[in-house]
């Protein structure tokens, strides 16, 4: 009689899913337990929850029978991680022992992990494992129930919820069928922002420089004294920020599952914001730690990374989002393997022109010497500085002005015209592969076909290049920025109006 059952299952790698399959093999011989196929140490304890699971299920489990198992993870050079494998390894050992009848394995994949009272309990990466056994045509997912909502953003693939291996076992069998979880609908939060645009009062340059921030998906930097609202500012670009298309939210969640942290909040086509404080751990910002995770970079995908008080952060820090900036993604490299996790996002930077904050204040005297004040500054690289498209200084407003100023309306109308530009972009990108979806992604060899200027334009940047140092970095980041504010004009030709205000961005205003 063959006691050899194989079924599948997913390791998370990063925040992709690669398929696994779990074979069970029954032999005559002294009683042993082993898992093979680069296991690690969660894994390897696996046998314990899956003999307890199954004894308090009501189960024959594996310890009462005098036979030699083994459990095989194949492909072997794979390293294998965490407790998901519990729900398959459980499933092949009663197939194997034929405690089950047998049914066909090919269409499904197990993911959980369980308890000692075989219950199941939560995984990380739920999503991408979906997304998995979607391209391979494997039709049905079994997942534990907390994680069902996540995996059904995926269409076409049926979701099964499994809140415990005795209910498992009753579908499988046929006597009592788990309802499939319905498809998961996400929606845009077109409110509840911690701060709207139309709360901020003055500071038109301001907003100004975050319509075009969030119509092309361009760096920002905003320099000002303590109390000018930069950080008011940085808050209120996600009120004006288009939702996110469905390719992008998925890419956003999946990131979320890996890292552990998705639940009903983040099921949805609202950007993400982020705002790590300026004590973070390099790891926690960009990524990496003994089984590696995304950092805020990487949770910020598609949308908003805030960094306040800039020059406050730490030196090797600053200088690691030099890559992700450029790329838009993040290698994580270890002795055995390199992850990347996706980053692309908008950074948007706040700080002071100086140690006390007041250097060039109209209102209040700066206490710095001149040493301290450009030491400050020189926190900052030049090719870190080279990567941000617009810099702006950002003014205090007086009191007297703000009691007179009244909230305006301009919300809505600020985000329908951004909303116009990026819908002219991904017209514009909409044949380009890999997939790209602003201004800010277009990569060089594409910006002298794109951004069309007319005679007087060119003579405009040929003079301005003449007149002032720019890297080749820079003037390809001024020109597609230019583009962008042609866009919000829905002007077909860059013109000089368009160039000189994406020139004056270039100028750091400190």
């Amino acid at each position: 009689m063959e006691h050899f059952s194989k079924v599948y299952s997913a390791e998370l790698e990063g925040i992709e899913a690669k398929l696994i399959e779990v074979e069970t093999d029954i032999n005559v011989g002294l009683h042993s337990f082993t898992i093979v196929g680069l296991a690690d140490k969660a894994l390897n304890e696996a046998k314990e929850r899956v003999n307890a699971a199954l004894k308090n299920s009501h189960i024959k489990p594996p310890n009462r029978e005098n036979r030699r198992i083994t459990i095989n993870l194949a492909p072997a050079d794979i390293k294998k991680a965490g407790s998901q494998y519990d729900l398959a390894i459980a499933v092949g050992y009663l197939l194997a022992t034929k405690q089950i009848k047998e049914f066909e394995t090919g269409d499904k994949m197990f993911v959980g992990e369980l308890s000692l009272d075989g219950k199941l309990r939560s995984v990380n990466g739920v999503l991408a494992i979906a997304r998995l056994a979607k391209g391979l045509g494997i039709r049905y997912v079994f997942v534990p129930s907390e994680n069902a909502r996540e995996a059904a953003i995926i269409k076409n693939v049926v979701v099964i919820p499994v809140i415990d291996m005795v209910g498992l076992i009753d579908h499988l069998e046929g006597r009592k069928q788990i309802e499939e979880q319905e498809p998961t609908e996400l929606l845009w939060n077109t409110g509840g922002y911690s701060t709207d645009i139309s709360e901020i009062k003055g500071q038109a340059n301001a907003k100004r420089a975050l319509m075009i921030a969030a119509a092309g998906g361009h760096n920002l930097l905003m320099s000002g004294s303590p109390g000018a609202g930069k950080t008011m500012l940085a808050q209120a670009l996600v009120s004006i920020l288009p939702p996110l298309a469905m390719n992008e939210a998925i890419e956003v969640m999946q990131v979320y599952s890996a890292a552990g942290i998705a639940n009903g909040d983040v099921f949805s086509m609202t950007r993400p914001f982020r705002a790590p404080h300026h004590s973070a751990s390099p790891a926690s910002v960009i990524g990496g730690g003994a089984n590696p995770r995304p950092g805020e970079i990487s949770l910020a995908h598609r949308g908003i990374l805030f960094l306040d008080e800039l020059p406050e952060f730490r030196r090797d820090l600053l200088e690691s989002l030099r890559q992700p900036l450029e790329n838009g993604d993040v290698c994580i490299a270890r002795a055995k393997s390199v992850l990347k996790f996706p980053a692309r996002f908008t950074l948007v930077a706040a700080m002071n022109p100086c140690p006390c904050g007041y250097y060039g204040d109209d209102e209040k005297a700066c206490h710095c010497g001149a040493h301290e004040v450009t030491r400050y500054q020189r926190k900052l690289s030049g090719p870190l500085l080279d990567r941000i498209d617009i810099q702006i200084k950002v003014p205090r407003v007086k009191v007297a002005d703000l009691a007179k100023e009244k909230a305006s309306d301009e919300s809505d109308t600020v985000r329908e015209q951004v909303l116009c530009a990026r819908l002219i972009q991904s017209r514009r990108f909409a044949d380009i592969t890999p997939k790209i979806y602003t201004n800010a992604e277009m990569p060089s060899k594409l910006v002298d076909t794109v951004v069309q200027l007319d005679d007087n334009g060119k003579k405009f940047v040929k003079q301005m290049l003449d007149k002032s140092f720019i890297s080749a970095r820079g003037y390809y980041r001024m020109l597609k920025t230019a583009r962008t504010i042609a866009d919000l004009e829905a002007a077909e030709t860059v013109t000089n109006e368009h160039l000189s205000e994406a020139f004056q961005y270039r100028i750091r205003g400190v």
